[in-house]
């Protein structure tokens, strides 16, 4: 199991966080809600995990498949209904690089294989203890 650790101590909603490969980022709020902005909010850190799992995704599928694509580009917009438990994710990935239509209709298949792609759109199960 890959397991991420945070924590967060009395300075105002900056949040540190371990991977289990000893990466560490800051995740904050936005200073219009209290934070400093000193990292990510956890609604960008989402979106971001939506996005670099797509762009590694199709980069190992482009290479495999040796393919003439040189860069490829994302952008995800993550918008929450305040009065619902819904949320909208929208990605839009441009590739650069010779591909035909063919090639690009099997890239967006590609796209909406990636891991955290299959784990956001299927049931999610969270376990919580309390120590």
């Amino acid at each position: 199991m890959n397991t991420i650790t945070a924590s967060i101590d009395t300075r105002k909603y900056r949040t540190e966080i371990k991977s289990a490969s000893d990466n560490i980022l800051i995740a904050d709020e936005p200073q219009e809600v209290g934070g400093k902005n000193l990292g990510f909010s956890p609604s960008e850190l989402l979106a971001s995990a939506l996005a670099s799992c797509t762009l590694i995704t199709l980069r190992m599928y482009i290479d495999r498949k040796e393919w003439d694509v040189a860069e490829i580009n994302i952008s995800v917009d993550f918008e929450k209904n305040a009065e619902k438990t819904v949320s909208i994710l929208s990605r839009k990935i441009e590739i650069k690089g010779n591909v035909d239509e063919a090639q690009k209709e099997r890239l967006l298949k590609i796209a909406n294989s990636c891991p955290i792609h299959k784990t956001l759109t299927n049931t999610i199960q969270i376990q919580t203890t309390l120590d």
